[in-house]
């Protein structure tokens, strides 16, 4: 199905636990380069149906089957799109409580998103979030990519073949991640493999330890996108949403 978010299309999915006419329903943001057909995205969801939960996942903004270009995307735009996504849940009769989750870029979506909307969210959870990624913009250095923070190129190459519109960078320098988590007062659960690049580790840890509730877990021999740790990561999910829920 689509969903419409200012004339952009974003390709969705939505999955219902059986035998459930209400349930809490779970928003799964993908990364960047990433789309919501990603095993470990996909993994979670099924987890998450098999335990009583329905999950929404999307494609946004210039990713995977949704509108936009990727050159074009930037953080705002990705927050429009999850609100949307927020918006459209909210709208849907059998949910009986939200929460959002997001994973890498979609995990600092979350974070970001989270705050906007905390007074309709139960909770936010963060797998390995790239919260390090407005301080890089900051600095002039994204992704493998250096360059001048005083004068943005218009169009860089990231991760060698990737190419970025210079306003993802200019977006993503406004964005203090700290404000975020301190306006978000509810549950928060982040995920972290400790074998993941010691960049996003370490933001991961400052975020779970600057939040007000929070749980951080890390998984030994975790990586970015858990390969062979995805049992521990939907476990840990797992355990944490159903002590919300009962």
């Amino acid at each position: 199905m689509y969903i419409q978010d200012d004339g952009i299309r974003l390709l969705a999915k939505l999955e219902r636990p059986e035998g459930k006419e209400k349930c809490p329903l779970v928003i799964i943001l993908h990364g960047f380069t990433g789309h919501m057909e990603e095993e470990h995205l996909t993994a979670l969801s099924a987890a998450l149906n098999r335990a009583g939960f329905a999950t929404l996942r999307a494609d946004l903004y210039g990713h995977g089957g949704s509108g936009g270009t990727f050159r074009n995307h930037t953080l705002h735009k990705w927050l429009g799109n999850t609100m949307t996504l927020i918006d459209y849940a909210r709208g849907l009769d059998f949910v009986t409580g939200l929460y959002l989750c997001g994973h890498s870029q979609g995990g600092l979506t979350a974070i970001l998103g989270g705050a906007m909307k905390q007074e309709v969210l139960r909770g936010i959870i963060a797998l390995a979030p790239a919260c390090m990624i407005p301080e890089l913009a900051r600095n002039g250095g994204l992704l493998g990519t250096a360059f001048d923070p005083k004068h943005v190129p218009e169009e860089m190459t990231v991760w060698e073949s990737h190419v970025l519109g210079g306003n993802y960078v200019r977006v993503a320098r406004t964005i203090h991640v700290e404000d975020a988590v301190d306006r978000f007062a509810g549950p928060v659960l982040v995920v972290q493999g400790d074998a993941d690049d010691p960049a996003l580790v370490r933001s991961a840890k400052e975020a779970a330890a600057r939040y007000r509730d929070c749980r951080l877990v890390l998984i030994p021999g975790g990586t970015h996108c858990f390969g062979e740790s995805l049992d521990q990561m939907t476990g840990a999910v797992l355990d944490w949403i159903m002590e919300r829920e009962g």
